[in-house]
């Protein structure tokens, strides 16, 4: 028997409602067996279809366009308007027509030379101007815009600007069949892993939703959690974190979770911008935390060729320490505010797992377990659906043929605005690449950087902050991977062979290339050297030589971990567009539940979020992402302590109220203990000062809550 669950609702849904058609109607029914036959479709390529891979990226254009037509008007105000749905009717139909002509008339074009005929043109101009459209009315006019601009630079205005990023120019023909049917743009590579990874997954997670693993959630962390003091706060955090691993969507986990935890921390006393604050930033976190990890993490895939499951699995213990550091916070503030633990109905562990635990721990488990032993992601999704729909039978929310075609729809549904501005992106990047102008950004970076790492890491953060600003995260990681990676990877690489250089474990063919270009030094090459003689022979390597004195003097691996490395960099920094002021869509929804002015909710929620601007510096100079199990926990133990010491530090609080002298000492022992020390002496050292701190801290705690004078019920 099907048990309705109301958890089948999209979680955007409730941020949306103002811009979107309503669906109990005829149109609502139509979008329903749309996005049912769409996500049946996409199941089947994905598993037993042999269709080429741009064939499948137009009829996922093709689809998702027709579906954004239809649920997105043309204008708010004309939601409701007849005409208007008429004229989206048709441009949902031109959209999917668009698609098909590409594959019907692909051969055709190869066969008289790549030479365009007006239908041709037609096709491409009309699939560019509707991507683009589409985008708009789902994120926005910023990807537009840079649309707009990357296209007419590439033929028109690049060749008019001077200086480094003047562009000769290429005829409109060629950018419309690099961009509609070549093997790069809007159905290249971002819209291949839109088509595959990406949407099987967020089908999981409908799937997950629609079984009621949502709910199992928010109570799976109450029972854990309800009962500490601050344990509403934690509620959010590991609620949000789980949450995390069905949509991988900071401003869906906010929605979803918010409307639960937000009121949770009220009623428990934490003030209520802190606490939308804390789910803001609790949420954001959800993008970083594995198995699914937003779409950035597939793209990075693709980008690095770094397999998928070797990502989530260096990425768990980073992202374990951003929540931590944000319920570090959680604790500090329910200590310093005196909060009680109210939350009387804490559920019991057995109810919570029998309601709803096989539906989200057994697909999870599953999921897992298929990426560890080297399936395909796809097919581990495919197998984790299946796995949803035969574990709900173990829970009140069995699943029915309805309860199917409704995990269908809805994943079809929360697929639209991803699907449509990957497209578009993919024109984006086209130009990037055709153009050059990513080597020119790269270049630019390096020079006003110094050859400095921490300086780059400084201005692609805030160069992230302005893209985040009118971008969605994954749209900002894309466009910022694509421009600043190869300048922020030679960084980190060239600090590796200088590394090399200083231990003597040089490779033999990079001892070749030093001997070209330094001659007068052929002596000590291949010697232990100190690090500033190794970094005065490296700077004599010509620039453009640098890359390949590199890639021989280093080992596949050790480029490997480089290149991974300033990707995660990238991607964690375009995370804080969901968190910083001015535009941080994640905290405006938080605030929006709690009540609070959205502006000032931004400022807490990108106080409390500062891990994810020091986990990149860990990235970069640290062996955290390629160093064994051993080095990683060492980093991750040692980092955690400092964090809550640096948190302490700005709070001003621990277990009780802090005096300057005590704040001070916190903050350098936290920067120590974050301190990328290779023998940990540094670090030991900040444990030391954490301690004498801490204890002492514990202590006054203690007796103040011993005291008779002492009412509070926070113990």
């Amino acid at each position: 028997m099907q048990t309705e669950n109301p958890s089948v609702k999209n979680v955007d849904d409730e941020a949306a409602d103002d811009h979107v058609r309503s669906e109990d109607s005829i149109l609502g029914k139509a979008l329903f067996w749309i996005g049912v036959t769409i996500a049946l479709a996409h199941i089947y390529f994905n598993t037993l279809g042999t269709l080429s891979e741009n064939w499948v990226s137009a009829i996922h254009f093709g689809g998702f366009g027709l579906l954004c037509a239809l649920r997105f008007p043309m204008f708010r105000a004309a939601r409701k308007s007849s005409a208007m749905l008429v004229l989206d009717i048709v441009l949902g139909l031109l959209a999917l027509a668009s698609a098909l002509y590409m594959i019907l008339a692909e051969d055709a074009l190869y066969n008289r030379g790549v030479h365009f005929n007006w239908m041709d043109w037609s096709a491409a101009v009309i699939a560019i101007l509707l991507a683009i459209e589409f985008t708009r009315r789902t994120t926005g006019l910023i990807i537009p815009v840079l649309i707009i601009l990357a296209l007419t630079y590439s033929f028109w205005w690049g060749k008019h600007i001077d200086g480094m990023f003047s562009f000769a120019g290429l005829s409109v023909e060629t950018i419309l069949f690099r961009s509609y049917f070549g093997g790069d743009g809007m159905f290249g590579m971002i819209a291949r892993i839109s088509s595959t990874y990406i949407f099987m997954f967020i089908l999981f997670g409908a799937f997950l939703i629609r079984s009621g693993a949502g709910e199992f959630v928010i109570d799976f962390a109450r029972a854990i959690a309800g009962r500490f003091t601050g344990g509403q706060g934690f509620v959010a955090v590991m609620g949000s974190g789980l949450m995390g691993t069905i949509s991988g969507s900071a401003v869906a986990n906010t929605v979803s979770t918010g409307v639960i935890t937000i009121p949770l921390m009220k009623r428990a006393g934490f003030p209520p911008r802190f606490a939308a604050g804390v789910e803001a930033a609790a949420s954001t976190g959800g993008q970083l935390m594995p198995p699914i990890m937003g779409a950035g993490a597939f793209v990075m895939a693709s980008y690095t060729q770094v397999p998928y499951t070797e990502i989530i699995a260096v990425a768990a213990l980073p992202a374990l320490m951003y929540f931590l550091s944000v319920g570090f916070w959680v604790r500090i503030e329910a200590k310093r505010m005196g909060v009680a633990v109210l939350d009387k109905d804490v559920p019991r562990m057995a109810d919570v797992f029998r309601r709803g635990g096989p539906s989200f721990l057994i697909p999870i488990t599953i999921l897992i377990g298929l990426l560890a032993s080297g399936f395909t992601p796809t097919y581990a999704a495919g197998i984790g659906i299946v796995a949803v729909v035969a574990a709900s039978w173990l829970t009140p929310h069995r699943m029915g043929p309805r309860a199917v075609l409704e995990a269908l729809a809805l994943g079809a549904r929360n697929m639209i605005p991803t699907a449509v501005l990957l497209v578009a992106v993919g024109l984006i990047v086209n130009i990037i690449a055709t153009t050059g102008i990513g080597n020119t950004f790269s270049l630019m970076i390096s020079d006003w950087a110094g050859g400095s790492l921490i300086i780059s890491i400084i201005l692609i953060g805030l160069a992230s902050l302005v893209l985040g600003m009118g971008l969605p995260v994954t749209a900002a990681y894309i466009v910022l991977g694509t421009l600043s990676a190869p300048a922020l990877y030679d960084l980190i690489a060239q600090r590796d062979l200088i590394e090399a250089l200083t231990n003597g474990q040089i490779a033999e063919s990079a001892k070749v290339m030093f001997m070209l270009f330094a001659p007068e030094r052929m002596a000590e090459i291949g010697l232990p050297m100190s690090q500033e003689a190794a970094t005065s022979l490296v700077a004599l390597v010509p620039p453009e030589n640098l890359r390949a004195v590199i890639e021989s003097g280093l080992s596949p691996a050790v480029l490997t971990a480089a290149l991974l490395s300033a990707h995660m960099i990238i991607f964690w920094l375009s995370q804080d567009s969901n968190v910083t002021p001015p535009v941080c869509l994640a905290a405006f929804a938080a605030a929006a539940i709690a009540g609070t002015p959205p502006m000032r909710t931004g400022l807490t929620a990108w106080k409390v979020s500062k891990a994810l601007y020091v986990m990149p510096v860990l990235f970069a100079y640290t062996p955290f992402l390629y160093g064994d199990y051993v080095v990683a926990f060492k980093i991750f133990a040692f980092g955690s302590v400092g964090l809550y010491a640096l948190t302490a530090a700005i709070d001003g609080h621990l277990e009780a109220s802090l005096s300057w002298f005590a704040r001070a000492v916190l903050l350098a022992g936290g920067v120590a203990l974050l301190w990328p020390d290779p023998g940990y002496l540094i670090a030991e050292a900040g444990l030391i000062a954490f301690l004498a701190i801490f204890i002492p801290n514990v202590i006054r705690d203690r007796r103040e809550q011993a005291s008779p004078s002492n009412t509070s019920t926070v113990r």
